[in-house]
């Protein structure tokens, strides 16, 4: 395997941890700083099995940090660009699905007035 097939793949892995929503969810609850695992269950209105699996998983992988505080672990996005691109890819995406939104209602609006 080349070192280009190996950085390759290594971001592949990457992007298939963020790809799952409810590890979205978690990013988008850790942006602005550490939490505990209660807050972050809270924030993502979810089980504490579910959280805890997706925590596990994003610690494992390098996306989060996590320590302890007496009886609470505390989590953090370990990095601040994976906010950073979570953010961007989700204004990109927003962007498009209010495009196609006032499409949609634009088209809508020629079949309801027969303009067609």
């Amino acid at each position: 395997m080349s070192e280009l097939d190996s950085l390759l793949e290594q971001v592949s892995g990457f992007f298939s941890v963020l790809s799952e929503p409810t590890r979205l969810k978690i990013i988008r609850v850790l942006c602005d700083g550490e939490k505990s695992v209660n807050d972050i269950v809270e924030g993502v209105e979810s089980t504490q099995s579910n959280v805890s699996r997706h925590l596990n998983l994003m610690y494992r992988a390098g996306v989060l940090s996590r320590r302890k505080e007496g009886t609470l672990v505390m989590y953090q996005v370990k990095e601040p660009t994976v906010v950073e691109l979570c953010r961007t890819v989700c204004v990109h995406v927003a962007a498009k699905m209010d495009s196609v939104a006032v499409e949609s209602r634009q088209a809508a609006e020629v079949f309801r007035q027969g303009n067609m």
